[in-house]
């Protein structure tokens, strides 16, 4: 999919055909990483994992392969040349570790794909005896205020003196070091205000990036993302964007999905994309998540209503793990909703 001689859109279209026009993206990552001993209680969260323990982020990756996921998104959320430089990293060995996010990825797949070449997999039944399974490798670029570690990447305030250029000097470097590195998308994740995704839209070509990516916002209510923008201003910046293949909302809790789904649709065309958190609340002074009753598939009777609504890529953010995502792909995979066609959606 990282060819830079077909368009972006088909190359998406191409995709969900292969999927059955929905496609399934993973879980949470850091949550499954803390579930397997790594502690992430640090400025550079997930990203830690890149040197201290790669093997560890890749059998997560594999894990959630296994699951059913059709998109494995890097551990390079908060992975970022300044955060690396402050712990001491020289500016190669920061470039080399963002590679590395999509390198252990990369080599994820591959374990994936050849267990289930030798049969020794745990994938789904559906995978197993169709031979069919698609995946993407999206590099994941976290917001300016996941990097800051300071709680406004929940409400979308960097202050005045935070201006798109600015915010494009912040990512430059990262979105060309991520996209040489080989992935399939670019993944711009839990944007928090529009003027954030100016600032992505305009670096994909002044940096004349050709891989096709996805925005993704962080919502209160399904009307407006976490800064007060609404969520239709946003959309509108990613529907002007050719390189721009889904737009859609992750780490919001899942009674605001369906809402956010409709509003986004009177929007934009393109593709909609839904990952929820597991609807527990997190607390950004402390840097935990607040206990709740919530279980892992409490929201997966939703998930073919997302799809009958318009979403056509859906998996789960923080606090969802591989039991999330295989009863995703299974409840979608049973879903009595028709399966959409590709060649006849509006947004190709």
């Amino acid at each position: 999919m990282g060819s830079v001689s077909i368009d972006p859109m088909a190359q998406m279209r191409d995709f969900l055909r292969e999927t059955g026009g929905c496609a399934v993206t993973d879980g949470g990552l850091a949550t499954e990483l803390e579930a397997n001993g790594a502690d992430l209680r640090d400025p550079l969260w997930s990203a830690k994992c890149l040197f201290t323990c790669p093997d560890l982020v890749k059998k997560v990756h594999v894990d959630f392969l296994e699951a059913g996921a059709n998109i494995v998104i890097t551990a390079s959320y908060q992975a970022t040349i300044q955060g690396f430089e402050s712990r001491g990293f020289s500016r190669e060995e920061s470039e080399a570790l963002l590679r590395k996010s999509v390198e252990i990825a990369l080599e994820a797949r591959e374990i994936f794909l050849k267990k289930c070449s030798d049969k020794s997999c745990n994938a789904s039944e559906y995978q197993m005896s169709s031979g069919k399974h698609p995946i993407l490798i999206a590099a994941s670029v976290g917001c300016y205020g996941a990097y800051l570690a300071d709680g406004s990447e929940y409400i979308g305030d960097y202050g005045k003196e935070v201006t798109v250029d600015v915010l494009k000097d912040f990512h430059r470097r990262r979105l060309e070091v991520l996209s040489e590195a080989g992935p399939d998308l670019i993944a711009f994740e839990t944007i928090p205000n529009k003027l954030e995704a100016q600032a992505y839209v305009e670096l994909l070509e002044e940096c004349n990036i050709e891989i096709p990516a996805w925005l993704s916002f962080s919502s209160k209510d399904g009307i407006d993302v976490v800064s007060g923008d609404t969520l239709i201003e946003c959309a509108s910046i990613a529907d002007s964007c050719k390189n721009i293949v889904a737009v859609g909302v992750n780490c919001t809790p899942p009674r605001i999905v369906q809402t956010s789904i409709l509003t986004l649709r009177k929007a934009t065309n393109k593709p909609i994309l839904v990952y929820p958190n597991s609807g527990e609340s997190y607390d950004a002074e402390k840097k935990e998540w607040l206990a709740s009753s919530v279980q892992d598939e409490d929201f997966v009777p939703d998930v073919t209503k997302w799809h009958e609504a318009g979403a056509s890529l859906i998996g789960g953010c923080c606090r969802t793990t591989p039991r999330t995502i295989r009863a995703i792909s299974r409840a979608l995979r049973e879903s009595k909703v028709p399966k959409a066609d590709p060649d006849h959606l509006s947004y190709f």
